[in-house]
């Protein structure tokens, strides 16, 4: 009997830690630096890399640029030369590029800040919301491309993020950038 005591208290707590860090997982962050405000959210596989949407005053709080962060171990001696490169990506299957704008030594390896791009706030987190709906899911895959191994570069080459609190947390980033906009008046 105690043994079987033992056994349901192990596993209960196992069930807890996972649920913890699954909370964890799909908080998010919002804060400003400078002249630009932010969104992020942790990923699901590597916690460490994010997800984020970067506001900018300057650019009037309208246009948001989305990027995600990689971590690899891996350190190939031509690592930098991937730098400006588009590199092949899939969102939830789907076929796409990353612009590389960052490697930079982290831990015992580098981090990767990859660019999918820049787009008007509203229009884009509402599609990106509905495309999360859809598939139940956000995942990037770092692929094979022409001339280009994935695995020569990245020891872990897919992450998926929780973005079930994406619409309001790019939206309070917005409006704290806006409010940023205006404490510069």
């Amino acid at each position: 009997m105690k043994r079987f005591a033992i056994f349901i208290s192990l596993h209960l707590f196992l069930f807890l830690l996972v649920f913890a860090y699954e909370a964890q997982s799909s908080e998010w962050t919002i804060d400003r630096y400078k002249t630009l405000t932010f969104a992020r959210v942790s990923g699901v596989v590597t916690h460490g890399d994010n997800l984020n949407f970067w506001i900018r005053a300057e650019d009037g709080c309208e246009k948001v640029y989305n990027t995600f962060t990689v971590y690899t171990y891996k350190k190939p001696g031509d690592i930098k030369q991937l730098l400006n490169k588009n590199i092949p990506i899939k969102i939830n299957g789907e076929d796409i590029t990353a612009s590389v704008q960052d490697i930079s030594p982290f831990l015992m390896g580098y981090r990767f800040h990859l660019s999918l791009g820049s787009y008007p706030i509203k229009e884009y987190i509402y599609f990106l919301n509905e495309f999360y709906q859809e598939f139940q899911k956000y995942e990037i895959e770092i692929v094979d491309g022409l001339n280009f191994s994935a695995d020569k570069y990245f020891d872990i080459r897919n992450n998926s993020w929780q973005l079930d609190e994406l619409v309001p947390s790019v939206l309070e980033a917005s409006k704290l950038c806006k409010n940023l906009s205006q404490e510069k008046l």
